[in-house]
């Protein structure tokens, strides 16, 4: 009996949600996030094994079309919800040091990128040089704010003074990175009218200053008439027409699907239609997480053929692998020294913006739909953006073990109950000048441990 269309989807979708649930799992078992297994299952399912004849028979050339349908509806809420996770209250108290490390954890490892791919032209020819030298320096550039954001609650450390900053660079370097990626994806030629790339940086000025005020405004008001209750309704129905209508209108003019969706979470309010933000958007990151993404880690793997692997090759990802970790690592610890942040610390940073997760496969998806990577270069960037992204939970160990996170969380603790106790004894409405880490104010959410060396 032969499956139809319909029956062949529904089977391969339980297949990879069946696949990527175990070794998600499996990842979570062995101190990994989940995405490592997820992404592991896409490369399992993909041409690497058995010369492509498993892949050949689970996924045959009739349901492929729909399936990357699917792929691409779950890059674009994955990154509407990476646009509307983002917090500029990150960088409260915080800002110099954040900004000083994400600018320096960009520049390096993208003029190294840029350099090994003036080196890797050789072997990897591109239909534009210049496009491809700027999407490798992008690629190495990427931090996977989400990823991170799960490695640091998992680890303990997203009260730590140093897992706040890390959070901040990180999704300094997210938007630093869909920016670059948008100017890559338009200078390779990906709309049919180059011209209409010109219109982008408008269509992102109104979205900031004209659409998300606008939809502040209308939030507020609704929620304020119903009450709060009925306005999830209406919300429900225009944040998938927004979604739908920001990704097209990126797309059509000749960048990407996700930078629409990404803008438009980036302006969502925040405020307004508390029942749907408290009930819906949990339900979409279940959907999403679950069965859209595995999916799309699916059609990434199918793209990825390691069975070809030569010592050219073994060469190449050694270097891609010193260029990414070494540029990442080096810009942050280098700038945060600089700073005067302490040593370990400096460590700590560096390990965890090397980062890259399921954003840098996003990257990667994207260069190679617009021709800017080829088939086998792809294949060692996914690698490159599994190794760093598994080598975060080992090395932190090391360098920063439990007793350790312990100790800068009972600091934080008694540096905010000396602060409660200082605040009750001040008269008069004065208060006592105190700086975070950078030598700025300190943070509204409390004072935290110091993070800088002490001065003799």
């Amino acid at each position: 009996m032969t499956l139809s269309t319909a029956g062949r989807l529904i089977l391969d979708l339980a297949v990879i949600v069946t696949l990527a649930r175990l070794l998600g799992a499996a990842a979570r078992r062995l101190g990994q996030p989940a995405v490592i297994g997820e992404i592991i299952g896409g490369i399992l399912l993909g041409p690497t094994l058995f010369h492509g004849e498993l892949t050949q028979a689970l996924f045959p050339a009739e349901v492929r079309p729909s399936l990357k349908f699917v792929a691409d509806v779950g890059v674009c809420v994955f990154m509407f919800l990476v646009g509307l996770g983002l917090d500029r209250g990150l960088l409260t108290g915080q800002g110099r040091l954040a900004v000083t490390v994400s600018l320096s954890s960009t520049a390096l490892p993208f003029g190294l990128g840029a350099l090994l791919a003036l080196y890797l032209l050789g072997d990897h020819p591109a239909s534009h040089e210049l496009a491809f030298v700027l999407f490798l320096g992008t690629a190495m550039s990427v931090t996977a704010f989400p990823v991170l954001a799960r490695i640091l609650t998992d680890k303990g450390l997203i009260r730590t003074p140093i897992g706040g900053v890390a959070l901040a660079v990180a999704a300094i370097d997210d938007v630093l990175a869909w920016s670059l990626l948008a100017a890559v994806a338009a200078l390779a030629g990906g709309a049919a009218n180059p011209w209409l790339v010109v219109l982008a940086l408008p269509y992102a000025a109104v979205m900031l200053w004209a659409v998300r005020p606008l939809l502040a405004r209308l939030a507020e008001r609704r929620a304020a008439a119903a009450g709060g209750r009925a306005a999830g309704a209406a919300v429900l129905i225009a944040v998938p027409a927004g979604l739908w209508l920001s990704a097209t209108v990126t797309d059509r003019l000749g960048l990407h699907l996700i930078f629409g969706a990404f803008l438009f979470g980036a302006v969502l309010p925040r405020t307004g239609a508390p029942r749907l933000r408290r009930r819906a958007l949990p339900l979409v990151e279940r959907v999403s997480s679950a069965v859209l993404l595995p999916v799309f880690f699916m059609i990434a793997g199918l793209n990825v053929d390691l069975s070809s692997m030569n010592a050219t090759a073994c060469a190449e990802l050694g270097l891609i692998l010193l260029v990414a970790i070494g540029g990442k690592f080096g810009g942050a610890f280098l700038s945060a020294r600089a700073i005067g942040v302490r040593p370990r610390h400096s460590v700590v940073l560096g390990v965890l913006i090397n980062t890259r997760g399921l954003t840098e496969l996003i990257v990667l998806t994207v260069g190679l739909q617009v021709g800017v990577l080829d088939r086998r270069l792809y294949s060692l960037m996914v690698v490159m953006a599994l190794i760093t992204t598994a080598m975060a939970g080992v090395v932190l160990r090391f360098v920063y073990p439990p007793e350790r996170v312990r100790q800068d969380l009972a600091a934080q603790d008694r540096t905010a109950g000396e602060a409660a106790t200082e605040a009750e004894d001040l008269s008069g409405g004065s208060a006592t000048k105190t700086t975070d880490p950078t030598g700025g104010p300190a943070a509204a959410a409390g004072p935290h441990p110091p993070l800088r060396q002490e001065r003799s």
